[in-house]
């Protein structure tokens, strides 16, 4: 491990940032310096613009990869290199597009569910649903998370680092229970292939898209989409939009709200001011001579 690299681990490791997004940022630096096999200490400016010019145009990376690039080139060059770079203009961020998300009915979450197998995959795909989780706050579940007396599941460090309480449904506890006497897990809920260790995030994704096969779904199945189908049900059920931040965990309402936009319940149920308008009275003809 070169000496930049464990400096910029360490930068990491103090401010808290996940071990996922560790490894990205290292993996994303280290595709860069190998693209013009020099360090990084050793590229500027124009380097870094020939290489995100590179990405855009040759190959085509969609704007969510090209925005790690920029998080990733920025935490170099600005936290570990400490560079006093106006950083906007020399690593633009490039414009995410405002796309809705697609979201499952609840219809298709059943048919979804119904044809995930196994036990495993069944419990933690129904969790990531019923709670609202992202998949990285799925697989590091522990036993001791589940709170069946006032019936939440305890978030451990979620995104930023934050802790949290979500709902733990009935339903829910029942499936968590079943898993629990098939495989009897100790610390992590679902461990992977060695116990000592969670089940991975690959495979999880990976269970995701045989399951929509098998359902026969069009719908391009992630775990991801059923957090998002979780929000949508909240808020065509009624739940107010406070509430579903918390459950979700944004740091902003903003990001909640974009699941107005959604929510097809609300859209149908809103009169069209067309409807509001008072019925006009009615014209009398005039006789004919």
């Amino acid at each position: 491990m070169t000496s930049l690299r464990q400096r910029m681990l360490e930068d990491m490791q103090v401010r808290r940032l996940s071990p996922f997004t560790q490894r990205t940022y290292v993996e994303t630096v280290a595709r860069f310096a190998r693209y013009f096999d020099r360090s990084p200490e050793r590229l500027g400016p124009e380097q870094i613009r020939a290489y995100q010019v590179y990405l855009a145009t040759e190959r085509g990376l969609a704007t969510g990869s090209l925005l790690v690039t920029v998080a990733a080139l920025r935490f170099l060059y600005r936290v570990t290199l400490q560079k006093q770079w106006p950083f906007d203009d020399v690593i633009p961020a490039p414009k995410k597009p405002q796309s809705l998300p697609v979201v499952l009915s609840p219809r298709e979450v059943v048919q979804f569910l119904d044809a995930v197998k196994p036990a495993k995959h069944l419990a933690i795909l129904t969790t990531c649903y019923a709670a609202g989780l992202r998949v990285s706050e799925a697989i590091a579940l522990t036993v001791s998370a589940i709170d069946s007396e006032r019936m939440v599941l305890r978030i451990a460090k979620g995104k930023g680092q934050k802790d949290r309480y979500v709902m733990l449904s009935p339903k829910l506890l029942a499936v968590l229970r079943a898993w629990w006497k098939v495989q009897r897990p100790r610390h992590w809920l679902f461990p992977g292939e060695r116990p000592e260790a969670p089940i991975t995030r690959s495979a999880v994704q990976l269970a995701c898209r045989i399951a929509a096969r098998r359902a026969r779904l069009a719908k391009a199945v992630t775990p991801h989409l059923l957090r998002h189908a979780f929000a949508v049900h909240l808020l065509e059920a009624g739940t107010d939009l406070r509430t579903i931040q918390l459950l979700l965990g944004h740091r902003s309402l903003q990001t909640t709200s974009r699941y107005l936009r959604v929510a097809t319940t609300k859209v149908c149920s809103t009169a069209s001011p067309l409807d509001l308008l008072p019925r006009p009275a009615p014209r009398r003809t005039q006789p004919v001579d």
